[in-house]
């Protein structure tokens, strides 16, 4: 149920685990059982050491990456033990040591190398997510990046010869469900390096970088395995946007901590070696009870009374948020999108408040100007309760100049499709379903096979796609950015503004986008980025020919 204040209670959030298992055993519609669910999809882990109270951590800026040689990266993939909370000692995967991961700063058509060597005990794969970028350096799934020594499956990270264990018996857990032994006689296998090519050549934009292994994304990702990469170019720096100290990346990402202090994850192999998947109560979805930015938690963050452009990414694995910028006095200011997972916008858009699925990027600027010297603004979430209701903060300390500004013509170089320049449509239903011995997530019914064309394109057309619903999907293209054209046969949101390369379907929704595929031929990919879905079976392939 929803309290006065609209939070969500506990137990709705809980409740979606268990209608998934009511779903799979009695066969009933999906839709029907979960449409009216809330906007949060998954079961809250709790943790087990006390929490600091919010606002006392200063914000971490995550260190920009220095290039190795001219347009060359390295970056170290290895374990680290760190202080998140604090005086908890926290075991965690980083690059290059840190959690987030370094920040990669790069210009339009400027191509970089990106060398990741890695040092953790089981394979990975680097996918940047938003990059435009050939197939070979996409990150597909099974290509992997095997630590020295490794003894498992070579191509699927498996000490038993299959990445896609299903759960062994009735309400123990799920992994992916798609059976034993399952071959991609396309992947690319590398042994401790691997060379990660992005030419860049797209517009500029806040994207990210993360693990993508085969039905072990979701736990990769939870122990740290997740980084900045902005890409800026010259009209975007004329713009006059703030700039300098005054942009701020904010990676929100949710956790919980075990009693010795590691990060709490109800893996099936806590190992993360042979049988993916999680346990039964958590199939929608893991979310954890503290809220990390740039990996601190509850943190606050001085500013000037000016304007600040802050680069928002929702690095959950399944927790939405839904974001408020509130004074102490209880005034609201206003969020003003410039930019979405893509770039720029044609023009700005405020938003009092404003929904972010996972994996989803805003571009926002908040001015601090009318705030007085001492006051406090929180950045809170609609969608959470008790201590995940926040967020943030930001202390206003000084007056200061501020010659930033937000024009009122952000962008002319987005892409104009129409409907009618799409050679096709095609329908895709995003939905829970039963998978041999395990519950899993299907695309069109079917749990993803990297040995399976799923969709061919031909490199320059346009198509309009229909996603439907059962619970919240945020649904990723890799490769494209695309406009959302409809949301239930109504006009997009405002939030739905500019190009994107993710989109929320909310429960039983189906929305519309249209895209051109263009850039590079090869095997990509476009999933639900729900992280355990996503490690559960909600993949497709679409070769582009």
């Amino acid at each position: 149920m929803r309290t006065s204040d609209g939070r969500l209670t506990r137990r709705r959030v809980l409740g979606i685990g268990g209608a998934l298992g009511l779903v799979a055993a009695t066969g009933l519609s999906t839709s029907a059982a979960l449409a009216r669910r809330p906007a949060i999809t998954g079961a809250e882990l709790r943790s087990a050491v006390p929490l600091p109270p919010p606002y006392q951590v200063p914000l971490p800026i995550p260190r920009t990456l220095g290039p190795a040689g001219a347009g060359r990266y390295e970056i170290v993939q290895r374990e680290v033990i760190a202080e998140i909370l604090p005086g908890v000692r926290t075991p965690l995967w980083t690059y290059d040591g840190t959690f987030p991961g370094p920040t990669i700063e790069s210009r339009r058509g400027r191509p970089v190398t990106v060398t990741h060597r890695n040092e953790l005990p089981v394979p990975t794969v680097v996918h940047l997510h938003g990059g435009r970028t050939p197939a070979g350096s996409d990150g597909y799934p099974t290509d992997l990046v095997l630590p020295e020594g490794w003894a498992g499956d070579a191509e699927h990270g498996s000490g038993h010869g299959s990445g896609h264990g299903a759960g062994h018996g009735s309400g123990h857990g799920a992994g992916h469900g798609a059976g034993h032994g399952m071959h991609d006689p396309r992947a690319v296998v590398s042994e401790l390096t691997r060379d990660y090519a992005f030419p860049l050549d797209q517009r500029p934009a806040l994207l990210w970088y993360h693990d993508h292994r085969m039905d072990f994304t979701a736990p990769a990702i939870w122990r740290g395995l997740a980084g900045l990469h902005i890409v800026r170019d010259d009209a975007e720096d004329a713009l006059g946007l703030p700039a300098g100290p005054r942009e701020l990346p904010l990676m929100i990402a949710d956790r919980a901590f075990a009693a010795d202090g590691g990060l709490a994850y109800p893996a099936l192999d806590p190992a993360l070696r042979e049988r993916p998947g999680v346990r039964e109560p958590y199939l929608a979805g893991v979310l954890g009870d503290v809220i990390l930015v740039n990996g601190a938690p509850w943190p606050v963050h001085e500013v000037d009374a000016a304007r600040y452009r802050l680069r928002v990414l929702n690095a959950s694995n399944a927790r939405h948020y839904e974001l408020e910028a509130v004074a102490d006095d209880g005034r609201r200011l206003d969020l003003v999108q410039v930019g979405a997972d893509q770039g720029l916008l044609a023009a700005p858009v405020a938003h009092r408040l404003l929904p972010i699925a996972p994996a989803e990027r805003y571009d926002l600027v908040v001015d601090f100007s009318g705030v007085p010297v001492g006051g406090r603004v929180r950045l809170l979430n609609r969608l959470g309760s008790g201590r995940t209701r926040d967020v943030m903060a930001f202390r206003v300390a000084r007056r200061a100049a501020d010659e930033s500004r937000v024009p009122g013509t952000l962008a002319a170089d987005l892409p104009v499709w129409r409907r009618s320049d799409a050679v096709r449509v095609r329908d895709f239903a995003f939905r829970t379903g039963r998978m041999h011995s395990g519950h899993g997530w299907l695309i069109g019914g079917l749990p993803f096979d990297p040995a399976r064309t799923d969709v061919t394109a031909r490199l320059g057309d346009v198509e309009v796609w229909r996603l439907i619903a059962d619970v919240h999907h945020p649904v990723h293209l890799h490769l494209v950015g695309f406009r959302v054209l409809s949301r239930g046969g109504r006009p997009p949101l405002p939030h739905d503004a500019g190009l994107k390369d993710t989109v929320s379907l909310r429960p039983g929704e189906a929305v519309e986008i249209i895209t051109r595929f263009d850039g590079y031929r090869g095997r990509y990919l476009f999933h639900c980025h729900n992280a355990e879905h996503e490690d559960m079976g909600m993949m497709a392939n679409v070769e582009i020919i």
